[in-house]
């Protein structure tokens, strides 16, 4: 069993084991203050909802993508026993995007490895970044690289830890060692956008936000304010009196209240923090849902997700992924590669395309293309054969020779079909122009 829980009970003033310190007490009250006057924490950062979206897609999609292995030099997809079920409780999905989580929020994701006797690992379980400090020494016998991990269990026992025993797959960084925490890096933005929808819940709250102001020349008692205002509703309120005119008596009059400029600029300023948040995390807009400066249809929402997943997802979430498992989990001659086909694929007739000239080009057999549509193969060797343009024959071989019988009878009889309906269209045609000079 593992040492770390998939909870981090230890951050909680309670527990013993946690030292009441400034910055402990910090991050369970939210994290440090920033300039807006927000507490801004990895934790207390899930609470915008910019943020929170942010976090989910990338988790999300991440950890969703098949994630397969295969071997060095045939390419041959293999099993995984490890990564097909690496925890006793957690899903592979689950684990993945708690890890992606862990480095989205915190820059870094640790996964302690448990091993079976022989020494081959056998279980994963993620343990909350900030349980763990990161550190290098001199490299020895027992940890030729150096890297220590500090980490405090369940009963706040402190246990030092080497690459052997702890996947370690930082994010982003400047000291080669561990990755910057995101949120850290952007809670100026994440404070202000906390602090703008804040201070728009006060306004909306506080009652700022009247229709109009009745006013009189004379001081009224709350029974005759009242009366006014019933009437006041009675005459301009509802459908049925729309476009009436109202009749006001004892010197009342109605003031109009409009929105403050001031207060429209602050509610602009929410939708600018939304697109400060979705710049940091590299997510499009309208990933966030807001297709407002954007549009939300057709081939432009399709080109901006391939883009995300070209230029972000990929090299920044996926690639460290699959080449930190490959380094620390698989036998040698083995790679981990995510099947990022399902995200690149267009719509059905760009496909039907792409699949055509694959096909037709001898690049893809019919059960290559089965594949990638997720379908079954075709049992057999006509499944994995690959055809090439000329007459669509076997790839490599001369349709018109008379080769033994190296070419199958059926793409044979084609071939030779084929070039006969040729002769036969180019003799009608000459037959015509003969015809036609007789005439003449």
């Amino acid at each position: 069993m593992s040492l770390f829980g998939l909870f981090d009970r230890r951050a909680s003033p309670e527990n013993p084991a946690m030292p009441l310190t400034d910055t402990s007490l910090l991050e369970w009250l939210g994290g440090p203050r920033v300039e807006s006057g927000v507490q801004v924490s990895e934790r207390s950062a899930l609470h915008m909802p910019a943020v929170w979206r942010s976090v989910a897609v990338i988790a999300g999609v991440s950890a969703a993508l098949p994630l397969h292995t295969y071997t060095a030099g045939t390419k041959d997809r293999l099993d995984s026993p490890l990564l097909d079920d690496p925890h006793p409780e957690l899903t592979p999905l689950e684990l993945w995007r708690l890890a992606y989580v862990h480095r989205v929020l915190w820059g870094n994701a640790y996964i302690q490895k448990l091993r079976a006797p022989s020494g081959q690992v056998k279980e994963l379980w993620p343990v909350a970044p900030d349980r763990v400090q990161v550190a290098r020494e001199k490299p020895s016998p027992d940890n030729p690289t150096g890297k220590w991990f500090w980490a405090t269990d369940d009963w706040g026992t402190v246990w030092r830890l080497t690459s052997r025993d702890m996947l370690h797959i930082p994010g982003l960084g400047y000291d080669g060692l561990t990755g910057c925490s995101p949120v850290r890096a952007a809670a100026q933005g994440i404070g202000l956008a906390q602090a703008a929808e804040l201070g728009a819940a006060k306004l909306f709250g506080r009652g700022n936000m009247v229709s109009g102001v009745l006013q009189t020349e004379q001081r009224l008692t709350a029974e005759q304010a009242s009366k006014l205002k019933a009437a006041w509703q009675s005459k301009v309120g509802g459908i049925e009196n729309a476009h009436e005119v109202a009749v006001l008596d004892s010197g009342a009059s109605f003031q109009p209240v409009t929105m403050p400029l001031r207060d429209a600029q602050f509610l602009e300023s929410r939708e600018f923090q939304i697109s400060e948040i979705a710049r940091m995390f590299g997510v499009p807009l309208f990933l966030l849902m807001e297709t407002a400066k954007s549009t939300s249809w057709g081939t432009g929402l399709e080109q901006q997700a391939q883009g995300w997943v070209t230029f972000d997802l990929a090299p920044t979430w996926l690639a460290p992924t699959e080449q930190r498992i490959t380094k620390e989990l698989l036998p040698a001659g083995q790679y981990a590669h995510y099947a990022l086909q399902g995200l690149l694929r267009g719509d059905t007739a760009a496909r039907a395309t792409f699949y055509r000239a694959m096909r037709d080009t001898g690049v893809m057999s019919a059960n290559d293309i089965r594949y990638l549509e997720e379908l079954p193969p075709i049992l057999g060797p006509e499944g994995d054969l690959r055809l090439q343009p000329t007459y669509m024959a076997p790839l490599g071989s001369n349709p018109l020779a008379n080769d033994g019988g190296a070419v199958p009878a059926p793409v044979r009889a084609a071939a030779l079909m084929a070039e006969a309906r040729r002769l036969m269209a180019e003799h009608a045609e000459g037959g015509d122009d003969a015809h036609d000079d007789d005439g003449r």
